[in-house]
């Protein structure tokens, strides 16, 4: 996979050089979205049997750091679009060749089952809305999570709980609204959705609670909201080592007011910069440990513990709460400079911040893992 992380890389100073303009045009410019299509990044999670790249979480993660370090939107959007093609391992063999075969294809969408999907024949009548549809000016297929009903009764699972899918719809049926204005992530374009009256082949819908994969491979026995909550980790983790980077550059040229030293002389800076570096690539450790558990034991077991899974998920969340910190304290140390929208120091901040609320590495799930660890009976829906 060295030649994935050479294109990734590759792409990195054109990136870089376009973040003013992908933060102000809050969404990847098409052209750019393009050259992420063309290196095959957005299909990282896709199986090689139907032409994708299928990699290793350990690689996936490393591309996905290095796209987060120089622009955490498009690490963000290139995520996104990553993990929503997990579903081609669960869909009929031909229908996932289907849909997911076309290298041009771009996928997106939202977990959330925030609408409702009723049984009509071999099809859903699908209606809903949805926020948080990230990169999707730039999808061919646009995914939506849903209810499902039948004759006007709400179908649960054996456990009780409602039987929500995700739907597939073409662009095309799905209308987007342009509402994102937001302080953080502004260029990923995360933007509402909403569909009416779609018509959805039942052949296009997928349950990740229920549904077993089509395609062999270690990758596919990882949890789908454990890959969604790795991916917003690594994001912040990449960005979090860029804030360290602007604040070293900074430092070595900025010299502040009442003193003649610059930024790095000074001893505060250095313990700062030395005690936020530790903190990451001690979290950044941990992630790679849990990783490789949970890798080994899909390969080896063909399933991932319930420990294994619970792990993962709190080293997520810890590495997105601690790269929010580490950009937090990169900031306090850029002063004044770090106020002005020309420094990166304060997207960094904002963008660090905007990734830590997501729902799959916020505060809460240190409950969901907790419960795991100290062995209470635990809801593993989303683990």
């Amino acid at each position: 996979m060295n030649d994935v992380k050479a294109r990734a890389r590759a792409l990195v100073p054109e990136i870089v050089s376009r973040r003013d303009e992908i933060e102000r045009a809050r969404r990847i410019p098409a052209d750019l979205n393009a050259r992420l299509v063309q290196a095959g990044l957005l299909r990282m999670l896709v199986p090689a049997e139907i032409g994708g790249l299928e990699m290793a979480p350990l690689d996936y993660v490393e591309v996905i750091e290095l796209l987060g370090e120089a622009d955490a939107s498009t690490g963000w959007c290139t995520m996104i679009a990553a993990v929503t093609c997990l579903k081609s391992a669960f869909l009929d063999r031909e229908v996932a060749r289907a849909l997911y075969g076309d290298p041009a294809a771009v996928h997106g969408g939202v977990f959330a089952p925030n609408g409702r999907a009723d049984v009509d024949g071999d099809h859903y009548v699908v209606n809903g809305d949805w926020q948080w549809a990230s990169g999707s000016a730039n999808c061919t297929w646009l995914t939506g999570g849903a209810l499902v009903y039948e004759v006007g009764q709400l179908q649960k699972l054996p456990n009780g709980a409602p039987d929500a899918r995700q739907f597939l719809f073409p662009a095309d049926a799905v209308e987007l609204a342009d509402d994102w204005n937001v302080s953080g992530l502004c260029g990923t374009g995360s933007g509402s959705m909403k569909v009416r009256n779609c018509r959805v082949p039942r052949s296009h819908a997928v349950s990740l609670v229920t549904d077993r994969q089509q395609f062999g491979g270690p990758l596919y026995v990882f949890p789908s909201f454990g890959m969604l909550a790795l991916g917003i980790s690594v994001v912040a983790m990449g960005n979090a080592s860029g804030a360290v980077n602007d604040l070293i550059a900074l430092a070595a040229e900025k010299t502040p007011q009442g003193t003649r030293r610059v930024l790095a002389q000074r001893a505060h800076t250095q313990i700062e910069v030395a005690r936020a570096v530790a903190m990451l690539r001690s979290a950044r450790a941990y992630l790679i440990d849990t990783i490789g558990t949970a890798w080994d034991e899909a390969r080896n077991d063909g399933a991932i513990s319930v420990r294994a899974r619970a792990e993962l998920r709190l080293a997520c969340t810890h590495v997105a709460r601690t790269s929010a910190e580490v950009c937090k304290t990169m900031y306090e140390l850029g002063g004044g400079s770090s106020l002005f929208l020309a420094s990166p120091l304060q997207r960094r901040l904002r963008d660090a911040m905007a990734a830590s609320q997501h729902m799959m590495v916020a505060p809460p799930t240190l409950e969901l893992t907790g419960r795991v660890l100290l062995g209470v009976e635990t809801d593993l829906t989303f683990l």
